[in-house]
């Protein structure tokens, strides 16, 4: 049944138009939503015969799609009908908030099976959003004109995918499924609804605009595809026919070159004028001719040897182990480099700990003279021997590389020692394979990326973080004790490291609606505590008032209007006879000043009074005290008895949860920072910054977090980032942050990966030393 529009309040609205496009949509909507549904108990029994120990899991969901199919289309309609009859009334409904629920004390956690659910229909949602956005755009606009000029989006169009997608979730809320059955479900409705549903829009689509509802907006067909030129600066031939791309080694599939090559190759050209060919006398890093890289890849070593040596004697110190006089020493085999690292390898010494643990040493310069050092377990004397050129570049970019990771990347104790530790093994690759540097698919490379950002901030608080961390420390205990000179192994652990990874990451999308659930409920309870706040300031400001009323006023009936507040929204029936219950009391205590005798004081306040009390814990006898104690106050007043006045009796110690204090950013931005001085264009920026876009953030040290914008909130308009756990560390206004960017605390994140961060840090370090030999 469709509910009587107010057509007086919303002018424009057309009711005929209206039920024309309900009756047009929401019958084919559910039709499509039932016959997907018949097909699902096979999928299942499908599913059961290969699901190994959850076949019963999916045999008893299949048998509860038989016995409750009629209860599920039920529930996919009634959310669908709510939704239109909302837009009918002119207040259309928000899928976000209905989603979100109303949990009864407004604080409680959600079971993590209904957080999964919900995030399976947002996914859904989201696909169906990208597929159809032309048609959906036009519908917000047909729609929300002849429902009288109101303004429609994904979150309040009744038909739009989002609200599919609470129909989703709410027609399988009752049933008694296994998490995983449950999200299988969705996944089906996602595969198998798509294409229906976009036919069931482009038909009301077609439908109105024949109807006349904006004629005008016709779907258009996107023009026709020219080939795409190819890109510019990044694929052209730097010097000489020079392309970073080709230095990948890889073929197009694999990527573009890594940024830090791109980026080198264009300042190394501009300083050197053009990149030298190959070097006479440069070896390859392999050691086999054989294995020998290819022009391009090569010409970019060379360079990075050639910078190398170029800064070689302003980074070592005359005593160094690597700068001794070359003079009659012979240059130290790979097999005898290998041999060394190895050792190293398998138990490093205290002081190649201690570099790893501090911030001011040099691996690179450590390495060397460990490697030297070690050279004399081998029978070497280390005074006829030396490190050969292209071995100790080998030592220095992986030094450097990880003097840079451990400087610039948030990893401490226990994330920092287990990074450290493989500093040798991947020394060993750049011997092995000097194509690590260049090749963005490299399996080393790849597998250093996934640990450093598993490590990253991960300072084992909570359950899932340990778990991440224990994965961690097994690869790379695995990595140390089975890595001689067969390179497969990384590839090996990365494939099992990025499996696990994406296991993990369906728990961190939970944890980060879990964070933005907190969050929205912090802010929820804060806003509650102002407005219950305001209204006892209101009502009694300065005045004096007796003791027992003013105990009463202040402490249970302001903690009664909180929760009612929090409960019930801003203008819930029960925050007005809250408010009345104040307003007369007040009134009754102006009376009894006034000497009025005989009345029978509170009478009419009773049930109210007695649903405060409830709500701190006081009941039955206890209640009736405390009522009285209020009642001979009153007396006591109007027959100028004091005698009479009596306290309340001692109530039982109530308090809400405060919420955390609102964090201004993971960086302290110190006492003397002038907090209205920031560019007003920045705070517009991260007003308008898409959910999902990740920032850099800066603490006070240098240390670097990335952090992703999960939620902003309706309430206060401040912005949720959480780490790459899904764990909460920021919530800021977008002033706030655009006083982060003029401190320096906050930059634009580039998703490169920890390894070519890392390496472009290390030519900007050359490059600044380089400035400084000429």
């Amino acid at each position: 049944m469709i509910a009587t529009p107010n057509v007086g309040g919303h002018p424009g609205r057309d009711p005929a138009l209206l039920k024309m496009a309900r009756e047009a949509v929401l019958p084919g909507l559910i039709e499509s939503f039932s016959t997907v549904l018949a097909r699902f108990d096979d999928v299942l029994f499908d599913r059961a015969g290969t699901a190994g120990a959850s076949q019963l899991l999916f045999l008893d969901g299949m048998r509860e799609l038989r016995r409750r199919r009629d209860d599920i289309v039920a529930g996919f309609r009634a959310h669908l009908e709510q939704g239109w009859e909302a837009l009918e009334r002119g207040d259309p409904l928000s899928a976000e908030a209905t989603l979100a629920g109303q949990i009864e004390d407004g604080l409680s956690l959600v079971p993590e099976h209904v957080l999964e659910s919900r995030l399976a229909v947002r996914n859904f949602a989201t696909v169906l959003l990208r597929d159809f956005k032309p048609v959906l755009s036009r519908l917000d606009r047909r729609l929300g004109a002849i429902a009288g000029g109101v303004e429609l989006n994904a979150d309040t169009n009744p038909i739009s995918p989002e609200h599919i997608g609470v129909a989703i979730h709410e027609a399988f809320a009752d049933c008694e499924l296994a998490p995983e059955v449950r999200l299988v479900l969705i996944k089906l409705c996602e595969r198998d609804l798509q294409q229906p549903i976009g036919k069931r829009y482009e038909n009301l689509d077609e439908q109105l605009a024949a109807a006349g509802v904006m004629p005008q907006m016709a779907a258009r067909r996107p023009p026709p595809r020219a080939s795409s030129p190819p890109p510019r600066a990044e694929r052209e031939a730097g010097v000489d026919g020079f392309d970073a791309d080709t230095a990948l080694g890889g073929t197009a599939e694999e990527g573009q070159a890594p940024a830090w090559a791109r980026r080198f190759a264009d300042r190394w050209a501009e300083s050197r004028g053009r990149l030298q060919g190959a070097q006479t006398g440069h070896q390859d890093l392999s050691g086999d001719a054989g294995d020998s890289l290819g022009g391009n890849q090569g010409m970019l070593l060379d360079a990075l040897h050639e910078l190398l040596q170029q800064t070689r004697h302003v980074r070592e110190d005359a005593t160094s182990a690597a700068s001794v006089a070359v003079g009659q020493q012979r240059p130290l085999s790979q097999r005898e480099m290998m041999s060394v690292l190895s050792l190293l390898q398998a138990t490093p010494s205290a002081t190649l700990r201690a570099a790893i643990g501090e911030d001011g040493e040099s691996l690179a310069q450590r390495l060397k003279s460990e490697v030297l050092s070690g050279a004399t377990r081998l029978g070497v004397d280390p005074a006829q021997a030396r490190l050969d050129p292209q071995d100790e570049d080998a030592i220095d970019l992986v030094g450097m590389l990880f003097d840079v990771m451990l400087d610039e990347r948030d990893l401490e104790g226990r994330s920092r020692e287990l990074i450290g530790r493989l500093v040798v093994p991947f020394v060993k690759v750049a011997m092995l394979d000097r194509r690590m540097f260049v090749q963005k698919t490299h399996p080393a490379r790849k597998l250093l990326n996934s640990l450093a950002e598993a490590c990253e901030g991960n300072t084992g608080e909570s359950q899932a973080e340990r778990v991440l961390m224990g994965k961690v420390e097994e690869i790379i205990e695995r990595l140390v004790a089975e890595f001689n000179e067969n390179l497969a192994i990384f590839l090996t652990l990365e494939e099992e490291f990025r499996e696990f990874l994406t296991q993990h990451r369906r728990r961190i999308e939970i944890a980060e609606r879990r964070a933005a659930e907190t969050q929205r409920g912090q802010e929820k309870l804060e806003m509650a505590r102002q407005r219950a706040s305001t209204e006892l300031d209101r009502r009694i400001g300065d005045t004096t008032l007796p003791q027992a009323i003013g105990e009463f006023l202040r402490q249970p009936w302001q903690h009664h209007l909180t929760l009612t507040v929090l409960r019930e929204g801003e203008d819930g029936a029960s925050v007005g006879e809250a408010l009345s219950l104040a307003d007369g009391m007040l009134d009754e205590v102006a009376e009894a000043r006034r000497h009025i005798v005989g009345k029978p004081w509170l009478q009419a306040w009773h049930p109210a009074l007695r649903k405060v009390f409830a709500s701190v814990g006081v009941h039955a006898d206890a209640a009736t005290s405390a009522i009285d104690a209020l009642h001979d106050t009153l007396q006591g007043i109007a027959e100028s008895r004091p005698e009479l006045e009596r306290a309340l009796p001692e109530l039982p110690q109530v308090a809400l949860p405060s919420p955390p204090a609102q964090e201004s950013a993971a960086v302290e931005l110190g006492s003397k920072v002038d907090v209205s001085d920031f560019d007003n264009a920045d705070a517009d920026r991260f007003r308008g910054l898409e959910i999902g876009s990740w920032l850099d953030f800066v603490d006070k040290d240098g240390k670097v977090q990335a952090g992703k914008l999960s939620w902003v909130s309706p309430i206060s308009q401040r912005l949720l980032f959480v780490n790459r756990r899904g764990v909460r560390f920021c919530v800021a206004s977008p002033e706030e942050l655009a006083v982060m960017v003029r401190l320096g605390r906050l930059r634009a994140h580039i998703d490169d990966g920890a390894f070519d961060s890392a390496m472009q840090g290390v030519i900007d370090r050359l490059d600044t030393k380089n400035a400084t030999v000429h």
